[in-house]
């Protein structure tokens, strides 16, 4: 059902609606009736918006903090294996003991890295920010 209303709006207002009523868009009941049901419309999403802001500020400081600390997390390592690789003398080609215990020790590290991971433990544990471990 239509309600018949009668609005005052400005001259500037009145000219453009009457251009675009003349073209193919249709009437100017038909196009204030559009303009209003979307401003309406938009008027809602910026109240959800305005809702989810905090929500989507708190993720990106904390996206931020853990990209951080995943770049700490590589330059350590990354400086740790460079270190390794220039203090520790390279195996002799002959040894083959040594060589197998080397092989032997990385698969136990391997799999003990998979068991953390899959158990959800850390070894480190998280810092707290009152100054002590959590």
């Amino acid at each position: 059902m239509k309600i018949r209303q009668n609005l005052y709006i400005d001259r500037e207002l009145s000219d453009a609606l009457e251009a675009l009523a003349a073209g193919p868009r249709g009437n100017k009941s038909h196009l204030v009736n559009d303009a209003l049901k979307d401003w309406l419309a938009r008027r809602g999403t910026k109240e959800i918006d305005d809702l989810l802001k905090v929500r989507l500020d708190r993720l990106t400081r904390e996206l931020a903090g853990a990209r951080r600390d995943i770049d700490v997390l590589l330059e350590s390592l990354s400086l740790f294996v460079r270190y390794q690789l220039m203090v520790t003398a390279p195996l002799p080609e002959a040894d083959a003991a040594a060589r197998a215990i080397g092989r032997d020790r990385f698969e136990a590290f391997v799999s003990q890295v998979g068991r953390h991971i899959a158990g959800g433990t850390r070894t480190l544990a998280p810092i707290d920010p009152a100054g002590g471990a959590s």
